[in-house]
């Protein structure tokens, strides 16, 4: 068996796990997230500490430490949530949050508006910084990669929309 699933998953105050079969429903005070468990996958609730351990006929052992990270991931998100940094490096970029809509002005002849999917939520606290923020792991993330690919950093000049702390590999320029 797995490190990983060996740990118990500690639940915080104000967060409830809850199965049905196995639909595994998470809810806390950031929002609610629901996945179904492998068969292959036992999970066992004991007061605020759940526990994941693989089935007595698993082919596949490594799957426990799988489903109790992503259930980590889960419980951290709608207790805390999770928050992804963005920012835009280049003359005349910029981005502005209006309601469910993110404008952004990248260089091109035309501006972007990105539609803001429902249970993620866009700050823009400058003109050059998005901050992405959810209860969705993969979906925060998603949303920020999205947004990215409008404009990828390029390694001549490092302009583009780029990850907070990110290091771009810069490219010399062709000599005379």
């Amino acid at each position: 068996m797995s490190r990983v699933a060996k740990r118990p998953l500690d639940l915080p105050a104000g967060v409830s796990l809850e199965m049905s079969g196995q639909e595994i429903t998470v809810k806390g005070p950031k929002g609610e997230i629901s996945m179904r468990c492998p068969e292959a996958v036992e999970v066992s609730i004991e007061g605020n500490v759940a526990t994941v351990s693989p089935a007595a006929n698993n082919d596949n052992p490594a799957l426990a430490g799988t489903i109790r990270s992503v259930l980590g991931n889960h419980v951290h998100g709608v207790s805390q949530g999770f928050e992804r940094a963005l920012e835009l490096v280049g003359v005349g970029y910029r981005a502005q949050a209006q309601g469910k809509v993110l404008n952004l002005s990248l260089g091109y002849s035309h501006p972007i508006a990105f539609q803001i999917p429902d249970g993620i939520s866009i700050e823009t606290p400058s003109q050059t910084e998005i901050v992405v923020k959810g209860h969705d792991c993969q979906q925060v993330g998603q949303v920020a990669a999205n947004i990215r690919d409008f404009r990828r950093p390029e390694p001549y000049k490092g302009k583009g929309v780029k990850y907070k702390g990110e290091r771009i590999l810069r490219k010399e320029a062709k000599k005379k």
